[in-house]
């Protein structure tokens, strides 16, 4: 039982023997970007064009738009099967 444990312990140590190889490794032309802005700076708040309610009620007003129009699809395909599904059967060739 403590050989998977051992073995475990190894793969952790070479695991963390290569990337310590890999951060030494790391080329120095690379540099980290500097920030283009000082952490001091705040940004304004964003200007929507109206107040909070009116955001929310355009968007539940838009919700409720696109959940009627799902819901006349699918009365619409249920009823174009349940015309299909009722019809009398028509064979190929035969002749009314």
């Amino acid at each position: 039982m403590s050989d998977w444990k051992t073995e475990l312990d190894a793969l952790v140590a070479e695991t963390m023997d290569f990337a310590r190889q890999l951060r030494s490794q790391a080329p120095a032309s690379i540099k980290m970007p500097e920030p283009t802005r000082s952490a001091s700076t705040r940004l304004e708040p964003m200007n929507w064009g109206g107040s909070e309610r009116e955001e929310i009620q355009r968007r539940v007003a838009s919700f409720k738009a696109h959940q009627q129009f799902h819901a006349r699809q699918r009365e619409a395909f249920a009823a174009a099967q349940w015309k299909r599904t009722l019809a009398p059967p028509t064979f190929p060739g035969a002749e009314s």
